[in-house]
């Protein structure tokens, strides 16, 4: 594909500063563009490569001095970004169909130009809405519906009673709708609570792969629309997270926590079972937390606001000189308390 930074800027609503009429072919990193490739800058720390790039168009929100490369200006780059990657890598369609070696249910109802792909199978009284893919190995539980324009990737496991919105895409290896870990120590041994609950996830939610997300023990796990989940994540059962938050790898979220809306939870948080936490909160790498979170910025374990977190850690690093202090000012004190001091100590 081949294509003008005028074009391009009609596209991203972005304003050209220097040849409108470059050509652009490819879309690269800024340190690996080269002549014919659009990249861009999304932070200052990035703009000795921009003066070193040899791309033929840089995405910029603002204009680069010094340079003689063509700059485009955009509200936000990243996403301007975005789009080219899209324009120079279109996803190739799928065809439709059920392939040889799938198996569907005689009472699973499939919407028009669903894709079923080999060794899935799909189990009675499934729904799946139009356009939707069924990769190599997916497993599909009894009377799950699954809604339109949803790409489950291979080896994924969705197991009986869950419903998924439309829009959906879920990568490899994740598992919805496993049991979620309840247990009763009765009499010695560790007796299971039956988990007959469900689970939801509502439209254009991405949940990434070997994610697992617990079914409820009576009622529902939701997932908000439009929420983002990293790879590695654990969510138990009976958890409610609202719309549009994020979920960085490793996250793990105890038994029917409440977690609002645009809240973001940082790789390795752990969250205890029973928190809730409001909507708009940002939750630092590795943090723990437990109880109600007021909406804010929180690092730590157990987790504190950000700002006290830093101060802490900035204290921490200087204990090994505090420590030499304190027991220089100990040794001076014993000097004096015994009398035998010089003229300085007193």
């Amino acid at each position: 594909m081949v294509l003008k930074v005028k074009d391009f800027s009609e596209i991203v609503h972005g304003t050209v500063f220097g040849d409108p009429h470059t050509v652009i072919s490819g879309v690269s990193g800024i340190r690996d563009a080269g002549a014919g490739d659009i990249t861009f800058i999304s932070s200052p720390k990035f703009l000795r490569f921009a003066k070193e790039s040899r791309a033929s168009c840089i995405i910029v929100n603002e204009p680069v001095k010094g340079i003689a490369v063509t700059q485009l200006k955009v509200a936000n780059p990243y996403y301007a970004f975005a789009k080219a990657i899209e324009l120079f890598y279109p996803k190739i369609p799928v065809r439709p169909g059920i392939r040889d070696n799938a198996i569907v249910s005689g009472t699973a109802v499939l919407g028009n130009d669903v894709a079923v792909f080999p060794c899935a199978y799909i189990s009675d009284n499934v729904s799946i809405g139009s356009g939707t893919v069924i990769s190599h190995g997916v497993f599909i539980g009894e009377r799950t519906e699954i809604g339109s324009n949803c790409f489950i990737y291979p080896n994924v496991t969705i197991r009986e009673d869950v419903r998924i919105g439309d829009n959906v895409i879920i990568h490899p290896g994740t598992v919805i709708g496993s049991d979620g870990f309840g247990y009763v120590f009765e009499k010695g041994e560790h007796y299971k609570i039956p988990q007959v609950g469900g689970v939801i996830i509502e439209n254009d939610v991405e949940i990434g792969a070997n994610v697992t997300i617990d079914r409820a023990t009576i009622g529902t796990t939701v997932v908000g629309r439009g929420t983002k989940i990293d790879n590695l994540v654990q969510i138990a059962h009976n958890v409610r997270i609202g719309e549009k938050s994020l979920l960085v790898a490793q996250v793990a979220v105890g038994g029917s926590s409440e977690i609002g809306s645009f809240v973001t939870l940082a790789g390795q948080v752990g969250i205890a079972d029973h928190t809730s936490i409001e909507s708009g909160t940002i939750i630092g790498a590795k943090s723990g937390l437990a109880g109600h979170i007021p909406k804010g910025i929180y690092s730590g374990s157990p987790a504190i606001p950000h700002k006290n977190w830093l101060r802490s850690q900035a204290l921490y690093a200087k204990l090994p000189e505090m420590n030499s202090r304190i027991r220089e000012l100990e040794m001076r004190l014993n000097k004096l308390e015994k009398g035998d001091g010089d003229d300085d100590d007193k």
